[in-house]
């Protein structure tokens, strides 16, 4: 583990195992001496931050939304629009899911944003410890038992030029509210994807195992799925190996076996999914199915018996229906009309069994 981030497995896992909802004592936030909340002093959450505020969320107004220590309504939720987030996409995210209200697989999270901010030069102005608390915080000020947290920290309230000196304290944003990404009867008769045009950003460029705000090589390849009438597209390096889709991370099951591509792909890559290592690290052996890393071109993931992706909002969901670029449309394991194969099926069940149980993975 890189050094810098090292500290991270103790005072998380700590936090973790707190697992409660009163927040440490802080003092209230100061906003910069422009006013202008984005570009504030932070300083750890506590529960009193939205004991003022809450009450006046209508139910229109919710989520209650923490922006640098303070949780308001929706309404009141704003950054500036001199914030180096919104004028430069510079900053670093998550997107977490909440079961049971528990927050799966929380660990992981934080550690790997805190790791995507070091890899940008950014000083996230809280502990990890605190990080975690913000979550429970907001999970309690919307008594939220499922649902969606997406974690953003920006560089902060600036100036109009690129140097990040200029902006002296990064901007925390906590939302936690509810995400659906895919109709329900999708998971039963999987989904058709296409295969972008756009390829994946070279690893030399920007490294996509850096969960950034510029998400601008994805979209415009989501743009391409859309315009087919569908709504994920797989991406190729720029030496055409397969490396993820715009949102979720691609598995093939060929022979009985499992496969997904390494976090380097060629010049480019992906993100390395929190999902993606649950099926990885614990499915897999659950499902005693054998899984491997392997570099795949195209070809590979057309002729599979079975494809399926993974994310946090995505959970697990089958693809059986795959339009290449040439315009010709591939039919996985049967198409729709079969629906997801017997081993996604095994994978999904397996991972709603651990999601909805009492156990709930934080770690």
């Amino acid at each position: 583990m890189d050094g810098g981030v090292g500290y991270l497995f103790a005072t998380v896992v700590e936090a973790i195992a707190m697992n409660t909802t009163k927040s440490p004592m802080m003092s209230k936030t100061a906003t910069n001496g422009s006013g202008h909340g984005s570009g504030g002093a932070h300083a750890p959450p506590n529960a009193s931050a939205f004991a003022d505020t809450a009450p006046l969320a209508t139910t229109e107004d919710r989520p209650l939304i923490y922006v640098n220590g303070k949780i308001v309504p929706k309404s009141q939720a704003m950054v500036s629009v001199y914030d180096h987030g919104l004028l430069y996409g510079d900053g670093v995210f998550e997107g977490i899911r909440v079961y049971g209200g528990k927050i799966f697989k929380c660990q992981q999270h934080v550690e790997r944003l805190y790791r995507c901010a070091e890899q940008i030069s950014l000083k996230i102005p809280i502990t990890p410890r605190e990080m975690v608390q913000v979550q429970r915080d907001c999970i309690a000020a919307n008594e939220l038992r499922e649902g969606y947290i997406r974690l953003v920290v920006t560089r902060g309230y600036g100036t109009l030029g690129l140097d990040p000196r200029r902006c002296p304290t990064p901007g925390i944003i906590c939302i936690a509210d509810q995400i659906r990404l895919y109709p329900e009867d999708a998971y039963r008769t999987g989904m058709r994807v296409v295969v972008a045009k756009r390829p994946k950003t070279p690893v030399e460029c920007l490294d996509p195992r850096i969960k950034s705000l510029n998400y601008l090589n994805n979209i415009l390849a989501k743009c391409e799925a859309i315009d087919a009438g569908c709504d994920e597209a797989i991406m190729l390096s720029t030496d055409g190996w397969v490396t993820e889709c715009t949102g979720d991370n691609i598995f093939i099951i060929k022979g009985g076996k499992l496969f997904t591509p390494p976090p380097v792909c060629g010049e480019s890559g992906l993100l390395e999914g929190v999902t993606r290592r649950f099926v990885m690290e614990t499915l897999s052996k659950d499902c005693n199915i054998t899984i491997a890393e392997k570099m795949m071109k195209l070809e590979d993931v057309l002729h599979a018996d079975e494809v399926f992706l993974t994310g946090t909002a995505a959970e697990i969901i089958a693809v059986t229906e795959i339009d290449h670029t040439d315009g010709k449309r591939y039919l996985i394991g049967g198409g729709s009309a079969a629906g997801e194969g017997p081993l996604t099926r095994q994978l999904r069940e397996r991972f709603r069994t651990i999601v909805t149980s009492e156990a709930v993975p934080e770690d």
